[in-house]
């Protein structure tokens, strides 16, 4: 696929996908849905890649959908969902479990770590894409807002849902019926975030970050816990989740990896994993 507006890179197994509309505050479109998807798809599906890392070209991270799409919706006698339901677009993450094939969710169904460096304003459609990915970094002094109380419009893409359980209902209460800026060390403190770096260092640190998930971690252990960790998300059976961890650590005692885990403590080195086979 030609790339107009993301960008891609691979550096020692990590992949970086950035959202890149330069002057625009990389807001979203159509078809960086299109390009995010299809370089998700592609990434997961490459046993050179063990973790991908979702960030914004320049100094912002994405600033919600484009105004002009929203401006469109005003007078347009198309429906909404039918408008967006009628794109045919990649399906990374999908066939998993069907609660995760849908916007946003296909994130839970990646084999792979998804990290979120939120380099700069995080508004709208990028909070609900932020919170979907597996963890969260945001530069000193970002900006976050849902944004959707001001212009009149509901929680979207599944944050009701997925931000009380986050950062508890309170929070997620105050976040999504103000939709005031929050800064992201108020973020960090509400627990949205792993983490808050300096600009002049936030790329290293996620590159750290990032390459010690791929050096040092098991590519098998780490989807399965990926998964384990979002279906019992949706479960109330802990009684279940202890019976499936416990059939989990069976098939994984059984893999190549196990063995090499116990050999590289043994002899103290580095584990060698190898990479996964493409979904």
């Amino acid at each position: 696929m030609d790339l107009h507006v993301t960008e891609t890179s691979k550096e020692d197994g990590v992949a970086i996908v950035r959202l890149s509309r330069p002057g625009r505050g990389n807001s979203w479109t159509k078809r960086m849905n299109e390009e995010y998807r299809w370089l998700m798809a592609s990434h997961d599906a490459d046993p050179e890649v063990r973790v991908i890392v979702v960030t914004g070209a320049g100094r912002q991270f994405c600033v919600g959908a484009d105004f002009k799409a929203l401006d469109h919706y005003v007078d347009a006698k198309q429906d909404y969902v039918e408008s967006t339901n009628a794109q045919v677009l990649p399906q990374p993450g999908h066939g998993v479990r069907e609660e995760f094939d849908h916007e946003m969710v296909w994130h839970w169904g990646l084999q792979k770590p998804v990290i979120a460096a939120i380099n700069g304003a995080c508004a709208g459609i990028a909070v609900a894409l932020a919170s979907f990915c597996d963890l969260r970094y945001a530069v000193s002094g970002a900006k976050l807002t849902t944004s959707t109380p001001r212009l009149g419009l509901p929680a979207e893409y599944g944050l009701a849902w997925i931000l009380p359980r986050i950062v508890g209902l309170t929070h997620a209460m105050d976040i999504l019926i103000s939709g005031r800026v929050l800064v992201a060390e108020e973020a960090d403190r509400m627990g949205w975030l792993n983490g808050v770096f300096e600009a002049e260092t936030f790329e290293s640190r996620i590159m750290q970050i990032a390459k010690d998930l791929a050096k040092t971690t098991s590519p098998i252990a780490v989807k399965t816990a990926k998964r384990q960790v979002y279906a019992e998300l949706l479960s109330a059976n802990v009684g279940a989740a202890v019976e499936d961890s416990k059939r989990l650590i069976g098939e994984l005692m059984k893999a190549p990896d196990y063995l090499e885990g116990v050999k590289s403590m043994q002899e103290r080195r580095a584990p060698a994993f190898a990479a996964l086979a493409a979904p």
